[in-house]
């Protein structure tokens, strides 16, 4: 079996989850021979931790790699995907999957310029034949995974679903600027439960009647809550937020009538607060991601676990926690790289494809457009 040489754009926080998810990969001969990031420094680290050769730019990536991994900043994940789908590479994207990053005044111009630019994306890898990933690893956490099952063997029908994503503040240093982000909570947390929400009725809709159920119509509620006049700052929730909204409120109607909300904020303490509820006409499921309580433990002084890592933004070590006995494996992380080289080798299509990607996008911005007009509903401009 000829290995698969993956090269990864990005050196931070989202290539190391992916990297340990290179290293559980089964049944496909997989290396990861090349890294690129903008930072000499960072990216040799990277390269050093996973034996990958360090390469100054992408274009000098290409020859040596067989598959594209994008977990640079959002604004740079359309000109690296086109210049690897160009090369012929296949390409799986982070999330969020594209976006306009142009000013964030006047959401119906942002509106067509995420689509225009997921668009070009999705038409270029169709073009190249090439296989295009989006990483949403809810798609592929466990627990969403069960529901699939019960919602396709079953015969479900979902009502209403509600979810959200939350914690104190992104680790991203250009989180919180539009220019790099796209957005803020509703882009960069909000698209995770939403892609969920818009998977599990894709599921029913091809289960039970041969074609997904998209997403018709949204209304939304952005605000800037740390940046209220009156905001008390003590110092425990991530603020230097530029021009972005650091709450966000989505509710989505689907072509059938069933609705889902999802919420997504900065606002959150305690670690990252990650759940979905579905609500069907024969069962109800609620999804935990985070946090999962498979085991607790209670540490009275923070410094006795200094070098141990415990779950995702959790904000201090002392008193009671709940640990992620194998949080890449509870969020999905494993089950999104397994399926994309699977897919890569096969030439079949990842449940999280460039429709989930494209439906995602498209209902995000339109959610922008509905905040800017106070809530009113807005159409979600399908292809």
């Amino acid at each position: 079996m000829t290995a698969l040489n993956v090269g990864i754009v990005g050196s931070r926080f989202a290539a190391h989850l992916h990297l340990l998810s290179y290293r559980r990969v089964y049944g496909v001969d997989v290396r990861l021979a090349g890294v690129t990031s903008p930072t000499a420094e960072r990216r040799n680290a990277f390269a050093d931790e996973c034996g990958a050769t360090p390469y100054p730019d992408l274009a000098a990536m290409l020859p040596h790699v067989d598959v594209v991994d994008i977990c640079s900043p959002p604004a740079t994940h359309e000109p690296a995907a086109l210049e690897a789908i160009e090369a012929g590479k296949h390409v799986f994207v982070e999330k969020p999957f594209t976006g306009a990053f142009g000013s964030p005044a006047g959401k119906e111009a942002l509106l067509r310029e995420a689509l225009a630019s997921s668009d070009r994306i999705v038409d270029a890898a169709r073009r190249r034949g090439v296989v295009l990933g989006y990483a949403e690893n809810w798609i592929y956490a466990p627990a969403v995974q069960k529901e699939r099952e019960i919602v396709e063997k079953s015969g479900a029908q979902i009502l209403w679903m509600l979810g959200g994503e939350s914690h104190s503040g992104s680790h991203s240093p250009v989180y919180g600027i539009w220019r790099h982000a796209g957005g803020g909570s509703l882009v960069g947390k909000g698209c995770h439960p939403l892609t969920a929400c818009l998977y599990l009725k894709a599921v029913e809709g091809r289960a039970h009647g041969g074609r997904p159920i998209r997403p018709a119509t949204v209304s939304c509620r952005t605000h800037e809550l740390t940046r209220l006049p009156r905001y008390r700052d003590r110092g425990f929730l991530r603020t230097d937020y530029e021009d972005v909204e650091d709450y966000s409120q989505l509710h989505v109607t689907f072509e059938d009538g069933t609705v889902a909300d999802v919420f997504a904020t900065e606002l959150v303490l305690g670690g990252v607060h990650n759940w979905l509820e579905v609500f069907a006409n024969n069962h109800r499921t609620t999804c935990r991601l985070n946090p999962v309580n498979l085991l607790d433990t209670y540490n009275p002084e923070a410094g006795q676990f200094r070098d141990i890592y415990l779950v995702e933004k959790l904000g201090t070590k002392e008193g009671w926690s709940h640990p992620a006995a194998d949080e890449e494996w509870q969020q999905g992380f494993y089950g999104e790289i397994q399926d994309f080289l699977e897919c890569c080798v096969s030439g079949g299509r990842p449940q999280s494809d460039a429709d989930a990607a494209r439906d995602t996008v498209a209902t995000l911005y339109a959610g922008y457009v509905s905040a800017e007009q106070k809530g009113h509903e807005v159409s979600v401009p399908l292809r």
